[in-house]
């Protein structure tokens, strides 16, 4: 197999989760599935972000957002969980410590 000149190598390298990070992440996952409160999540690989959605529903807007931004490690923390309305819900170094968020209370979602 050769690689074709013609085709343009993509720009600059995607930031994604690594194996442990998606496996914290999917056991919280699978918890919060099991209890019925999440239904569906997306997963985006962008230039400057990993992002890992959760939906209550496939049709409707995520409830949350999982956000890991290298490029802030060093300043704010490079992990953030972001709420439905864009505010940021809790943002750290570590995203053990960041998950936590889900497990100091319970979440309902108001309709």
């Amino acid at each position: 197999m050769s690689l074709d000149p013609t085709y343009p190598s993509p720009s600059g390298a995607q930031v994604f989760f690594e194996r442990r990070e998606l496996d914290l992440i999917m056991r919280l996952y699978g918890r919060m599935v099991a209890a019925g409160e999440w239904r569906d999540y997306a997963i985006a690989g962008l230039s400057d972000r990993a992002v890992f959605c959760i939906f209550r529903r496939a049709s409707e807007q995520p409830l949350y957002r999982i956000e890991k931004q290298p490029e802030l490690a060093r300043k704010q923390g490079a992990w953030s969980v972001i709420g439905q309305g864009g505010m940021t819900l809790r943002r750290g170094q570590e995203l053990a410590q960041v998950l936590r968020l889900f497990d100091s209370r319970k979440f309902q979602v108001v309709e």
